[in-house]
């Protein structure tokens, strides 16, 4: 059993799994060697890390590339202004339900559900880590149901359609719930060691939808979708940002194993109240205050202060950072020498 799975189980991990993910914009807002040099300095956190050359730039992915528009197979129009930053969906194909005659849902024998995928291509590649002894995670795309939706009508249109009682509605996510669902099952099939559902729910203070809402069209698709991982015994792992305080209980019931939200949005005492000990939090690292505008001592502080509250000997808590423009390299530093640090406070 591998480390993250004995914390998600609470089987006692050697260490809290920390993960440090750079957004591919990082890499021309900030000196690309001084990034390089924190990476090789930090081996828990980069531990496959080898150095590129120095004329190396990222692959922006079609939706962060800017001012070059991409239709994704759902035929929503994704804009981004800044390399590496994921982009708005600007054109909503289902705006008007009069098109709803004509449009097709995509295929997910040959996509995602964002971009083409070449499915035989990525099965004999898990194939291939299973059979050297590694493991694979599965994952539906960020957005893959409430936020699919919204992108489809337009947010606004979305919710006057929960208020109206739409019919149509029902048509559309009982499509797009039989797409995700053959998506989760060719990964389930696969043998993946875990199964993620990223989807933003929540706002700066409160969800984006009712939690009344949520139960009646959106619960009902996630218990679908995480059903085949579920019965599998595979690790359900679901991730949001916002405040999704009045939501979580909906989320957890719907076969949610590991619940990544944010530290200071929801409340660390809250989190630690609701769920240490019980379900394993993959804690998301603020982004929003104290890494951006605070000290390292403070920085240092609220790792240790998260991982004292949250955390225990048996496990619970994995953390993962995600570094955009604009943070100082020295509280990014002072990040990394932290997450390290208190990887190891249990042991």
């Amino acid at each position: 059993m591998d480390n993250f799975t004995k914390a998600v189980r609470f089987e006692c991990p050697d260490h809290i799994p920390m993960q440090f993910h750079i957004n591919a914009s990082c890499w021309h807002h900030y000196d690309k060697e001084a990034l390089w040099d924190l990476m090789e300095e930090h081996k828990l956190l980069f531990p496959n890390f080898k150095r590129p050359a120095s004329d190396w730039m990222p692959t922006y992915d079609l939706v962060a590339r800017a001012d070059e528009p991409y239709t994704d197979p759902m035929g929503c129009v994704w804009y981004t202004s800044d390399n590496g930053i994921t982009g708005t969906v600007l054109g909503h194909p289902l705006e008007d339900w009069e098109n709803f005659k004509t449009w097709n849902i995509a295929d997910p024998e040959t996509t995602d559900g964002l971009y083409k995928v070449d499915w035989a291509a990525r099965e004999k590649a898990w194939a291939d880590i299973k059979a050297n002894g590694g493991s694979f995670r599965g994952g539906l795309r960020h957005g893959h149901t409430f936020l699919q939706l919204c992108d489809l009508r337009g947010y606004q249109n979305l919710l006057c359609d929960m208020l109206d009682e739409e019919p149509l509605l029902d048509e559309l996510i009982d499509k797009l719930t039989d797409f995700n669902l053959a998506l989760v099952k060719r990964y389930v099939a696969n043998g993946c060691a875990s199964m993620a559902y990223p989807e933003d729910l929540g706002m700066q203070v409160g969800p984006m939808l009712s939690p009344d809402m949520f139960r009646k069209y959106i619960k009902p698709s996630y218990q679908k979708i995480m059903k085949p991982a579920k019965d599998a015994g595979i690790p359900i792992h679901m991730h949001s940002d916002g405040d999704i305080r009045t939501l979580v209980d909906d989320i957890v019931d719907s076969g949610v194993e590991v619940i990544n939200l944010q530290d200071l949005v929801n409340g660390i005492d809250w989190i630690a109240d609701k769920f240490r000990g019980k379900i394993c939090v993959d804690l998301d690292i603020d982004r929003q205050s104290i890494t951006p505008y605070g000290t390292p001592a403070q920085i240092d502080a609220l790792i240790r202060e998260e991982v004292s509250k949250i955390g225990t000997r048996e496990g619970g808590l994995t953390m993962i950072y995600g570094l955009y423009p604009g943070v100082p390299l020295e509280n990014v530093k002072a990040l990394m020498d932290a997450m390290e640090k208190y990887a190891f406070y249990f042991s």
